[in-house]
């Protein structure tokens, strides 16, 4: 067979997907001319000429190629096809020459998609030996941070020497088997790694849609090499992958690196492979500070210097004073982090002993070069988003001035990130996780508001529009985790929930914001200067209730106040360190505790065959600092070769018990007792506890002793949470999915999704359906199998749990089937009773159950036995006229404070109508009756009522103030206005919020009537007071 010529070696071990671009009139068989490139590859223009130059060849051979990518390169351009045939003509022995079988490519004329950036960077690291690693979750096991923020951050286990778990969610079938939806661990001998990380950060929130590249939300394309191949492999694979794979020109490539990493420098210098050379030159390599290319994880740790590739977008502004933080004109995609040093407590740098790659490309800034657009907003990955927000809010985003352009992409971005978070498990609230949520969600909501958009964006006033954008994200939402999809349901109702409950804030926040402009101009008045609206004030309304910042200062320049924006931005700087400081870094090293973990290994789990067994002491831990030996009264962590302790995890906490070192010639008898057992680094169970008698010493032989009771009583509450799950997915449905849980001692604790409380009627089958389940006394199963088997057999994973490629599954014979690490009962017999004692709500579209079972469950019906049995006593009636005799008595109460009120009421009434003899006359033009007293300490029922009996009384026009205190700690405040008094332009409910603040509190109301409250009554008479200047000087001026 005839075929191709190329003049040169393809030297590609890895199966490069080479792309060799011709005219569309010359797909022959038998070319007998040289086929020109009408695009740069990367190469020399000597390389470019042979290795394009095609002839026909003699002998045929077969290459394999993984990747099924190409890049366009003009009109018309061929690709590799999957298997290859070559043809050489030998010419010599160092000299291969190739033919090859080509194809047309049919999507020529379209620009590289966002999916199909991120599956070329995936087959072009897998086709070289990396093992291809799905996304992890955007919420972490690392609990030094909040969410995920880089790619690196699941493998900080094998950064630290011990194995990974990773859960399969993201690409389904393709690379080495991996299935869709399944959890594996990675051990520490996996040489190479890619992935595509779902990140998130918000240090740089403020930053989203003002510049062409922040956002919250983005994926993180990453390679990473574990002690295998370094420097040389990295940068010539990132060159190869940006110039070869992507096509971009090598002369649009700038680099940086580190200072003094002269190997990297030289590298990207001089290095040659597969036909051509990096061979940048040297004015288009920058050497970088400290500060942007060399990376550490803390204080100390692992740590290295950087390299990173940008793109020029400008290359006609030449080599002179290129500065390459130059947003214009540069943009950084590939990082590449070298980490080869250990960073010691004085700051000096020691070689690590294993050395890794750390690297990071951005999709978004790949997709916005290659898409050729002038944004990361603009790309495939976000656009489509943008435009459903524009179709909501009935603008063109093309038309659009700047500052409409910068709301529609904060909502793209924003929507991105809370569809993934809520679809991960975050729920919106006011703390961790739910906080960032929230604040997006809100930022969102208020940006649309800023558009017009109104309601549902449609016809809907009353409705939510973040749903309709939502939807949007979650069909592109495919490629990147297809579970989205499964969850949306539950992530459009939560979104439409938090929505319409921020829009109530936002109108408290409008309410909060007239009262600070009363202030404002109050305060002005007194002090004759301009009306100011406080830094700290603004930034509460901005921060706690979302109001944005230039609906602000749009209303306050409408009342003629002014904004301090200098306050404002320092208040905001100040928030934006506690961000970065808070969520910025990924902490490799807690205390001293790397170096301890590189030389301990795994701890061998004994726990499901017996609760005792002889172990040695690997490592002691005091105040997380290693020590040799621990004496008597101190608190220590102690790490044991293996165990029968189990550790904290899958919501079971962890068990008691002892570890006693027995006496020998050298060593007195020691004691320690144990109160909790954590895996803080991989499989190294972490025994806290405390020294009550002798010396332990690292190396001796403890005897390990769990507290068979507690364990007992913790598997008794682990399988009847099993069983609650269950329960509840047959009874309210399978929408009823786990949220988190908690296997103690003395109760269990299930969060579920779900959308209303629980009837009562629906807690009573559950509860009948689990003690069935009990009295059928069916014989547990556990089985270790692989977790694909596990997964075909229906099997349920708990919440935020990883598993290995084999799993473990607990079944309760046609009841529950679960991949469990947890210690479970043999026999449902065992747990005797189960009992829910409580059922609530604990964040938006979150319930908890929390109950009790076996030992715990006898100890409740016990104590609410006693209880009854005091009750009877007390109301000396039985226990089944309890609830009877009980309503009698609440009804009587009802009654007899009816009567009270209603005495307290007149009381109030009559000595109101003594009062209004009180009144005087303000204004001339129009007499004003006005009346402001204290009336010692009624109520606030009988406050409305007298001050409802003097308006009558007065008659209109007249303005009525009064006061109380109730008790020692409380004022209530009230005031009443007549018609003819609300028409000069006086509302009650604006005029006694500010007299309530006086009090230490606050309040409003109707224009004609509104009451507050206080908690200072020492400040009463110097508040009335307050209010009678300022009525007499207001109705003076009105009336006169």
């Amino acid at each position: 067979m005839e075929g191709f010529k190329l003049g040169h070696t393809l030297r590609s071990s890895h199966g490069l997907n080479l792309v060799v671009p011709v005219p569309t009139s010359s797909l022959v068989s038998r070319p007998s001319f040289p086929i020109q490139p009408k695009c740069n590859l990367g190469f020399s223009n000597d390389v470019k000429k042979s290795c394009c130059r095609v002839y026909v060849g003699t002998t045929i051979r077969k290459l394999g190629l993984i990747s099924p990518g190409g890049f366009p390169c003009g009109h018309s351009y061929l690709k590799l096809t999957k298997e290859v045939r070559f043809t050489t003509r030998r010419t010599s022995a160092s000299i291969q020459p190739m033919t090859e079988e080509l194809v047309e490519d049919k999507s020529k004329d379209l620009p590289s998609s966002g999916d199909s950036i991120r599956r070329q960077f995936l087959d072009f690291y897998a086709s070289r030996g990396h093992k291809v690693i799905p996304s992890s979750s955007l919420v972490p096991d690392d609990p030094t941070v909040l969410l995920t923020i880089a790619g690196m951050l699941q493998f900080k286990p094998i950064f630290l020497g011990k194995g990974l778990n990773y859960e399969a969610n993201a690409f389904g079938k393709g690379w080495g088997g991996v299935m869709k939806g399944s959890r594996f661990q990675v051990p520490r001998q996996v040489p190479r790694a890619a992935t595509a990380q779902r990140c998130i950060r918000t240090n740089d929130v403020e930053n989203v849609g003002k510049t062409s590249r922040h956002h919250t939300f983005f994926e993180m394309l990453g390679n990473f090499s574990f002690g295998d191949y370094f420097k040389k492999e990295a940068i010539k694979w990132a060159w190869e992958l940006s110039t070869i794979e992507y096509g971009l020109p090598a002369d649009r490539l700038w680099i940086s690196v580190y200072e003094d990493d002269d190997e990297a420098f030289a590298i990207w210098k001089k290095e040659r492979w597969f036909l051509h050379q990096v061979g940048v030159p040297v004015e288009r390599i920058k050497r970088m500070g400290a500060e942007d290319n060399f990376w550490t994880s803390g204080v100390t740790g692992p740590c290295g210097p950087c390299s990173e590739i940008y793109y020029d977008f400008r290359p006609d502004r030449g080599y002179s004073d290129v500065d390459l933080g130059d947003d214009t004109r540069f943009i950084e995609f590939y990082n590449l982090v070298f980490m080869q040093y250990n960073k010691r407590d004085d700051g000096s740098l020691e070689p690590l002993k294993q050395m890794n790659i750390d690297t990071g490309l951005g999709l978004e800034r790949m997709a916005r070069i290659l898409q050729k657009v002038p944004n990361n907003y603009e790309t495939d990955l976000i656009y489509p988003i943008i435009e459903k927000a524009a179709e909501l809010a009935n603008v063109s985003y093309a038309l659009a001035d700047d500052s409409t352009k910068m709301n529609l992409k904060v909502i793209g971005d924003h929507m991105r990130a809370v569809v993934y978070l809520i679809s991960d498990g975050v729920v919106p609230s006011n703390i961790g996780r739910g906080y960032v949520a929230r604040r997006l969600i809100r930022r969102a909501v208020r940006t649309g508001r800023l558009l017009g958009i109104k309601g549902d964006g449609r016809e809907i006033l009353e409705g939510a529009f973040l749903p309709a954008i939502a939807e949007r994200v979650i069909e592109l939402s495919s490629q990147i985790d297809p579970d989205v999809k499964s969850r949306a349901p539950r992530i459009l109702e939560e979104l439409k929930r938090e929505e319409l409950r921020f829009v109530q804030t936002l109108e408290r926040g409008e309410k909060l914001l007239d009262d600070m402009l009363n202030d404002a101009l109050l305060n002005s008045n007194e002090n004759e200067n301009m009306p100011i609206l406080s830094g700290k004030d603004v930034f509460l309304l901005y921060d706690t209730y979302g109001f944005p910042v230039e609906i602000t200062t749009e209303i306050a320049e409408e009342r003629g106040v002014g904004i301090d924006m200098n306050g404002f931005e320092i208040e905001m700087e100040n928030q934006r360190r506690q961000s970065q400081a808070a969520h910025n870094a990924v902490k490799l090293v807690v205390g001293n505790g790397a170096d301890l973990t590189e030389n301990i290994p795994d701890t061998e789990f004994l726990g499901y065959e017996t609760l005792a067994a002889k172990a040695v002491v690997e490592g002691l831990l005091v105040n997380g600092n290693p020590v040799t030996q621990v004496s008597e009264g101190s608190d220590v962590e102690i790490l044991l070769n293996r165990t029968p302790f189990y550790a904290e995890s899958g919501g079971q906490i962890g068990d008691h018990g002892f570890l006693f070192v027995n006496e020998d010639r050298n060593q007195k008898k020691a004691v320690v007792e144990i109160k909790d057992v954590q895996k803080p680094v991989g499989n190294i169970f972490v025994h806290k506890g405390t020294i009550k008698e002798g010396v332990v010493e690292v190396g001796k032989e403890v005897e390990a002793a769990v507290d068979a009771n507690l364990r007992q009583r913790a598997k008794i509450h682990h399988t009847a949470t099993h069983l609650l799950q269950a329960a509840l997915k047959k009874v309210i449905g399978d929408e009823a999915s786990q949220a988190g849980s908690l296997v103690a001692f003395d109760r269990l604790r299930f969060d579920f999704n779900f959308h209303q409380p629980l009837q009562e009627k629906e807690l009573m089958e559950i509860e009948e359906l689990i003690n069935k389940w009990i009295g059928d006394a069916a014989v547990l199963q556990t089985k270790v199998m692989p977790l694909a088997d596990a997964k075909r057999a229906g099997a349920i994973a708990m919440f935020g749990e990883k598993y290995g490629e084999q799993v473990r599954v607990v079944e309760v014979p046609g009841v529950s089937m679960e991949l469990c690490g947890g210690t479970h009962v043999s026999n449902t017999c065992e747990i005797r009773g189960f009992k829910i004692i409580s059922e609530q709500g604990i964040a938006s579209g979150i319930r908890r159950i929390e109950a009790v079972a076996g030992d715990a469950f006898i100890e409740y019906v016990n104590a609410r036995d006693n209880y009854m049995r005091q009750l009877c006593s007390t109301l000396k009636v039985k226990a089944e006229e309890v609830t009877n005799r009980v309503e009698a008595l609440l009804e009587e109460l009802r009654m007899t404070r009816n009567e009270v009120s209603a005495v307290r009421a007149k009381a109030a009434v009559y000595k109101a109508s003594v009062m209004a003899s009180k009144a005087f006359p303000v204004g001339t033009s129009k007499k004003i009756r006005v009346l402001v007293e204290s009336m010692d300490d009624i109520d606030a029922d009988s406050l409305k009522s007298a001050a409802e009996c003097l308006i009558d009384t007065l008659q209109d026009p007249a303005a009525v103030i009064l006061g109380s205190c109730p008790s020692e700690e409380k004022v209530s405040l009230v005031a009443a206005f007549t018609p003819g008094v609300v028409e000069l332009g006086i509302q009650a409910g604006k005029f006694i919020g500010p007299i309530a603040k006086l009090c230490g509190g606050g309040g409003g109301g109707r224009p004609n009537f509104a009451q507050a409250g206080g908690r200072k009554p020492e400040n009463l008479s110097v508040a009335l007071e307050k209010a009678r200047e300022e009525l007499v000087a207001i109705l003076s001026e009105k009336a006169s």
